[in-house]
């Protein structure tokens, strides 16, 4: 079924965190001490998300990354796509055999449809997920808590 990649998940954790952070830079290394997220992992999904302007980076000894854009504007659905693509949940029309052929199966199959729709409603919700819904939802651990 439907599953997120460790970097999506690094990369949702993240920004999550930059979520409360405000304007203030954060670190690769301050989030990798948070989180037990590897450094070298994490700094290359934050190459990616800086490359899609969902992030942004600043050098210099205060500098780090923060998000492009207001929490309220970034979805789930745009980390998930900067990082892995939409998700798929079957080989129906997604394969490139399906794409420039007929399905041999199209005449009759009856899952096509509503595999479309299922799929279609996750990415919806996805798409209706914001970083700060993401955040305010979240319990917050102390963080002697969350390293353990």
């Amino acid at each position: 079924m439907l599953q997120l990649t460790k970097r999506t998940e690094y990369g949702l954790i993240a920004m999550v965190h930059m979520v409360g952070c405000g304007v203030e830079p954060v670190s690769v290394r301050e989030i990798s001490e948070r989180y037990p997220i590897p450094k070298r992992l994490l700094a290359e999904v934050l190459k990616d998300l800086c490359r899609t302007e969902l992030v942004e980076s600043r050098r210099g000894a205060a500098g780090g990354y923060t998000l492009a854009r207001s929490a309220d504007a970034i979805s789930v659905g745009d980390i998930v796509e900067a990082l892995e693509g939409r998700p798929e949940i079957s080989n129906c029309g997604t394969s490139s055999l399906h794409r420039n052929a007929e399905c041999e199966m199209q005449p009759t199959c009856r899952i096509r449809s509503p595999l479309q729709r299922i799929r279609e409603s996750i990415w919806s919700m996805l798409q209706r997920t914001t970083l700060r819904s993401l955040r305010e939802s979240a319990p917050l651990l102390p963080l002697e808590d969350a390293q353990t």
